[in-house]
């Protein structure tokens, strides 16, 4: 009995376990019919496409897709890419219209918005605020498009890439139906499905009435699509008018036309203004000179030469320095750890009390004689010596600006500006695709770059004193030369290449052309006045004679010869032109072999340290070196960060970082 009842509850044991095991097979399946399409795999379930031919070849275009959005990739709705360029066989690209008419989903008029893409258009469906409902949706897209009927000489063409071959999703069928205009009939119908470049056939084309459909055989997978041909025969669309052929011709080859337009323009413009305003006057024959400039102080001929202040203007303020010195106005002391300018209270020999001062030296003898007599040029009196300095500057900059040199600054702006008026031009209106617009803008900005880093990079090798320093700037400017060819070189082969191979080389050749005007003439527009170009060639041959060698100096018809007074005249000058080493060591080598009295020679506006070698050699470094003594002892530049716990120093966005994100 006991058995039984044993035997008995296993069995309900067992019964109960299958029943609780069948009850959830029976839920798992009751979730798995429930769940339906909403857990399905994103895709299209049928892309219908139809297509109304009008007799002048306008396509009207209603593209019929039903799809499975599950909020993965299909949100708020979807969006179609739609090329507005194809490339005919011998490899040019033609444009064609585009005109959206409507976008509808599930029925209903749905807000839609475009966005230009690389060659073409892209259309968003839906609204960024409102996320669809998972299932299925129907999404309907109607617009119009010209240009797209091929003409061959026995027969026209529909060659029409029905869904597009950038798709992300599959496409379960594809069909389109395609309506001829008076009751036309087709010739010869062909298909091609597959990935782009593909020659698969899984399709088939029936002619229906006056036209045609077409449908897959086969789903179509990612990034493939269904492609249809049709034959029609000559006269079924009307082939376009001279007109229409002009108007498209102009609008595909108008940015080759503004670029050709815009080089002439910008070439006539500069070429007639340079010969107005960017002449060189005729200085005269550069010939060695032995005497300044008459009423040209050191500081004007350095400011003459450099076209303006080189090194902010130090090497002038030296010049002038010295000057001051060699006339008897000032003593220069060359201490160990300062330089000192003091002032004598005396008037050169021939000179009045009541005379006027040169700009530059009555600026810096104001500079001393407001420092008690002597300006003492160290870290500690950093700030005396820059205030002396910015008023050397404004002096000599309000007396002579403009003079002797004109920059030409408006004329080159306004060349500059009607060059971008065109560039914009071109952008704007000449219809172009990303790589065309890359053909316009990279070899601008590659231009750009150039112009600023030459017109920078040259002018500090021009204004380097030493020629040491000039043949080691001409190095760097090649090796960094070099660098730029290597890095830029392919991505201007590569624009080049694409050139030819689209046939925008036209428009390249437009682009670099007025780019390479620019250039030119940022250089060329520059120009010294009359005045400026007389005293430019007798400063030409000032430093001619100063950098002679002494055999060369002594063949010179009427050349002084060397003495201690004819060498400090001068020293200013070659300072001022940096050539004061050579000068200076002409000198050394003339006391090398003079008489004994003027061996002995030691100047009185001078009192220095030594350890230069001879005479000539100690004269000639610390000249030099009074430039970068007086730059080094200005005062550091002001720091512009401050604590975040200081009285008034922290602000929300301060200190160091920065940046920002979010999310959508």
């Amino acid at each position: 009995m006991a058995q039984a009842r044993e035997t008995a509850s296993r069995l309900s044991r067992f019964v109960a376990g299958l029943g609780v095991a069948l009850l959830l097979l029976a839920l798992l399946l009751l979730a798995g019919l429930t769940a339906g399409p909403a857990a399905a795999e994103e895709r299209i379930l049928s892309y219908d496409a139809q297509i109304e031919v009008a007799r002048d070849g306008t396509l009207t275009v209603t593209e019929t897709i039903r799809a499975i959005a599950d909020g993965n990739l299909i949100k708020r709705g979807i969006y179609r890419d739609f090329p507005l360029t194809y490339t005919t066989d011998d490899g040019r690209t033609h444009r064609v219209g585009f005109n959206l008419v409507s976008v509808e989903r599930d029925g209903q008029s749905e807000p839609s918005r475009t966005e230009n893409i690389d060659g073409g258009i892209r259309i968003y469906t839906g609204d960024k605020d409102v996320f669809l409902e998972q299932g299925v949706h129907t999404f309907a897209l109607t617009y119009t498009t010209d240009r797209q009927i091929r003409y061959f000489e026995d027969h026209d063409e529909l060659f029409w890439n029905v869904t597009g071959t950038g798709w992300a999703f599959p496409i379960d069928e594809a069909s389109a139906t395609v309506l001829l205009p008076g009751g036309a009939r087709p010739q010869a119908l062909n298909v091609f499905t597959g990935a782009y470049g593909s020659k698969e056939k899984n399709a088939r084309g029936s002619p229906a009435g006056n036209g045609a459909t077409f449908r897959t055989t086969q789903p179509l997978g990612p990034n493939e699509g269904l492609t249809i041909v049709m034959r029609l025969k000559k006269g079924v669309i009307a082939p376009p008018s001279e007109a229409q052929l002009r108007a498209a011709w102009w609008q595909e080859n108008m940015a080759a036309i503004l670029a050709g337009v815009g080089l002439l323009v910008v070439a006539v413009y500069y070429g007639w203004i340079w010969r107005r305003a960017g002449r060189d006057p005729d200085g005269g024959v550069v010939v060695p000179r032995w005497d300044p400039p008459e009423n040209a102080s050191p500081a004007l001929v350095n400011y003459i030469d450099n076209r303006g202040f080189a090194d902010g203007g130090w090497t002038a303020i030296s010049a002038e320095a010295l000057n001051l010195a060699v006339t008897g106005r000032v003593v220069l002391e060359d201490l160990k750890s300062a330089l000192v300018i003091a002032a004598t209270g005396k008037t050169p020999t021939g000179k009045a009390a009541t005379d006027t001062l040169p700009t530059g030296e009555a600026a810096l003898m104001r500079a001393v004689d407001a420092a008690g007599g002597r300006l003492v040029i160290d870290r500690e009196n950093g700030p005396a010596v820059q205030k002396a300095g910015d008023a050397f500057r404004k002096a000599m900059e309000s007396e002579h600006r403009g003079r002797y040199y004109k920059a030409n600054i408006g004329t080159i702006i306004a060349g500059i500006a009607l060059s971008i008026v065109f560039i914009l031009a071109i952008l704007v209106l000449g219809t172009l695709d990303d790589a065309g617009a890359a053909i316009v803008i990279v070899p601008v900005i590659i231009a750009v770059f150039v112009a600023i880093f030459i017109a920078v990079f040259g002018r500090s090798i021009r204004r380097t004193s030493s020629f040491a320093g000039r043949i080691a700037g001409i190095v760097v400017l090649t090796v960094i030369g070099f660098v730029g060819v290597t890095v830029f070189g392919g991505l201007v082969a590569s624009i080049a290449f694409d050139a030819v191979e689209t046939h925008q080389l036209p428009l390249l050749a437009g682009i670099g052309g007025i780019v390479l005007v620019n250039l030119v003439f940022l250089f060329l527009m520059g120009a010294p006045t009359p005045v400026g170009a007389r005293l430019s060639a007798h400063i030409a041959g000032l430093r001619q004679y100063l950098t002679l060698a002494e055999q060369e100096r002594m063949n010179m018809a009427g050349a002084p010869t060397m003495s201690p007074k004819h060498y400090e005249t001068l020293l200013p000058y070659a300072v001022a032109l940096g050539v004061e080493k050579p000068w200076s060591k002409t000198f050394d080598a003339w006391l090398a072999t003079a008489a004994a009295g003027a061996a002995a020679y030691t100047p009185v506006w001078y009192s220095g340290q030594g350890g230069y070698g001879g005479f000539g050699d100690r004269m000639g470094g610390f000249a030099g070196s009074m430039a970068g003594a007086m730059q080094s002892s200005l005062p550091p530049p002001p720091k512009s960060s401050s604590s975040g716990f200081s009285s008034g120093g922290g602000f929300s966005g301060g200190g160091g970082g920065g940046g920002g994100g979010g999310g959508w």
